[in-house]
């Protein structure tokens, strides 16, 4: 199957792949090895994690700085 990128960066996906995810509206995108991957992403999962992280007082910079931490490794 294929997907065009339009000028504006935006892929459609195929109707046969979507068919898969219907609950789903977002993907996580990453890069691995020149392959773009995209993860269905639940918001009620991803808000689940921005409570907890609340809870325990990290914000953004938090983050970043593990992110960065662990890519230093």
């Amino acid at each position: 199957m294929l997907a065009k990128k339009t000028s504006k960066n935006q892929i459609t996906l195929p109707k046969s792949i979507v068919t898969h995810f219907p609950d789903v509206d977002y993907f996580d995108v990453q890069e691995e090895s020149g392959k773009i991957i995209l993860m269905p992403v639940r918001p009620n999962q991803a808000e689940s994690v921005r409570q907890r992280l609340a809870e325990l007082g990290l914000g953004e910079k938090d983050v970043r700085d593990a992110v960065a931490w662990a890519r230093e490794s």
